[in-house]
């Protein structure tokens, strides 16, 4: 290649290069909040924000190109949650994703601006956090993920599961409780003539404290309400359900994956998937308004025969014909 010819080439692709830079430079990024109930370390939470990465990746947003994503998490206390809302409003983000009801609550009550997606929640409706699910009024929509309905159906499990059983313990996060969901568990377990105990928790202390003392009596179960236990709390619930023989039923596969009995509920994992979408059209800018609450379409027992054994007990075949998924 001649002298002449080479520096004119060098010349054009060093004129091309700072245009495909400015166009890349003068992409806006976008800044979106996400505000989490459990812990940063908890691999179900991790889990649960790549595939919420991965799903606005294929949509085009893509970090650190044209997104930024700022994580807060919780650990399942108030105060957290109250300080990370706190945090994320401050940084006035595009949108915020709430993973949990008392995280959405708290957004709510420092925001009204500020788009908020759910991605858990049961009842939108319950409390006041949304009026209009098919054209939501304020700053809240995404996908919900329980039905008012679902807490009465752990309580129908966990009886057929264990036909035997008199008592349920509701082990729930004494900060954070789902006063809703409570509410119609009781309603469910009067109608089976069972009576159910409340098992508050702020620690893994706690939890040794309630369900031992829950588990001294014959004829017991658990139901483990949403939010979803930190990791270390799962593992202690499920060391003492195996050490009174105590059945219990969790709010999502995969805590039965983990190693609980039983699990009725959405796919967090598809929420996640889903919340991308609402992220992505709010980004391109839809209104909340324009973006209807959506319920999950499928909702999946899965079955732990190993955990079923470890406590000596015998799943009944209906039931197992029944799962969506056994663990052998």
């Amino acid at each position: 290649m001649r002298r002449r010819e080479f520096i004119t080439l060098l010349g054009g692709a060093a004129a091309a290069w700072p245009l495909g830079a400015r166009a890349q430079q003068g992409e806006r990024v976008r800044r979106v909040g996400m505000l989490h109930g459990a812990t940063e370390l908890d691999k179900s939470t991790s889990d649960r924000i790549s595939v919420f990465r991965e799903g606005l990746a294929k949509l085009g947003w893509v970090e650190p190109r044209n997104l930024r994503i700022d994580l807060r998490f919780a650990g399942g206390e108030a105060g957290r949650i109250r300080a990370g809302a706190a945090e994320l409003v401050s940084l006035a983000p595009d949108a915020i994703v709430s993973a949990t009801g008392p995280a959405t609550r708290e957004l709510q009550r420092q925001t009204q601006t500020i788009p908020i997606i759910i991605t858990g929640l049961g009842d939108p409706t319950a409390g006041g956090i949304v009026q209009n699910i098919s054209r939501p009024e304020g700053n809240i929509t995404g996908i919900t993920n329980l039905y008012a309905s679902i807490p009465g159906k752990w309580v129908e499990l966990l009886k057929q599961v264990s036909p035997s059983i008199e008592r349920i313990g509701l082990v729930h996060n004494a900060q954070i409780a789902g006063p809703a969901a409570l509410a119609v568990i009781e309603g469910a377990a009067r109608a089976l003539s069972v009576k159910t105990i409340e098992i508050p928790y702020q620690d893994a202390v706690d939890l040794v404290y309630g369900i031992d003392g829950f588990g001294a009596e014959a004829n017991g179960g658990l139901i483990v309400l949403p939010p979803t236990p930190n990791a270390s709390n799962r593992a202690v619930i499920r060391r003492l359900a195996d050490r009174h023989r105590l059945p219990a039923i969790y709010p999502f596969g995969e805590l039965a994956a983990e190693g609980g009995l039983m699990a009725y509920g959405s796919n967090p994992l598809s929420n996640y998937q889903r919340a991308a979408y609402f992220v992505d059209r709010i980004l391109r800018g839809a209104k909340v308004a324009d973006l209807p609450l959506e319920f999950p379409t499928k909702f999946e027992l899965v079955i732990n025969l190993k955990a079923a054994k470890a406590i000596g007990l015998t799943v009944p075949e209906n039931l197992v014909l029944l799962a969506d998924e056994v663990i052998e």
